[in-house]
């Protein structure tokens, strides 16, 4: 006999994704190893944060943040890297979302913002929802050294989710230890017809968290925001 779901319990079910989410810790750098943790910014580009058929106003608001957590890494010796839709004309996923971030256009390109608070990023372009997926960026992230990797950008249940769960299965196969850490607050999604953007993202986070990915706040607002403004960063 075929299961069915209890909708009736769904009330008391979001109460406690509810109340996960309101008690989230928030992100300590005591904690961290520079040497050992890798920045990795999702899709900060033209394309969904300024301009597009997939740009929003959701988006466009984790952008000076996300920016100036960048800043922090770099003062702090924590690589930055970078993944960007870069698109053909002829790409499959446009069956399914609109046409966007086409390769060698401004769309697939860091937003000012983010490019200049870090004139080293590296920038991988990627040709589908999961940037994990390029074998360059699988390459890097195996070779790196790194065992921590702290994730931002959008959206939060396309790109980032995949991402995340995809780099913590890897190294999960491998039998390699690792730390992978989405500061909540600098992640966001996209209005998109039938996409409630507010569910979306939480539900995605509560994912990431049951499959051992760390969601936390970023600490912009309370303590990296006055270690930044104590170093004047």
């Amino acid at each position: 006999m075929k299961h069915k779901k209890d909708f009736n319990a769904l009330n008391t079910n979001f109460k406690s994704v509810y109340d996960w989410f309101k008690n989230l810790p928030t992100l300590s750098f005591d904690k961290i190893n520079s040497c050992n943790t890798l920045h990795v910014i999702v899709d900060m580009i033209n394309g969904f944060v300024k301009e597009g058929a997939l740009s929003s106003c959701e988006v466009l608001s984790i952008n000076d943040n996300v920016a100036q957590f960048t800043r922090f890494c770099r003062h702090e010796n924590i690589q930055t890297i970078a993944l960007a839709d870069e698109h053909t004309n002829d790409s499959t996923e446009f069956s399914t979302y609109p046409v966007h971030c086409l390769k060698g256009t401004a769309e697939s390109v860091l937003t000012d913002e983010i490019a200049h608070s870090d004139p080293n990023i590296k920038v991988f372009g990627k040709n589908s929802t999961n940037g994990y997926l390029e074998p360059e960026v699988a390459d890097f992230i195996q070779n790196s050294g790194k065992n921590t990797f702290i994730i931002t950008g959008d959206c939060t249940d396309m790109c980032v989710i995949q991402f995340a769960l995809t780099l913590k299965a890897d190294f999960n196969r491998r039998n390699v230890p690792c730390r992978v850490i989405v500061p909540y607050d600098l992640t966001a999604t996209c209005s998109l017809p039938n996409h409630d953007p507010e569910l979306a993202e939480i539900m995605a986070l509560y994912i990431m968290h049951t499959n051992g990915i760390e969601i936390c706040d970023s600490g912009l607002s309370t303590t990296i925001g006055y270690a930044m403004y104590r170093k004047g960063i």
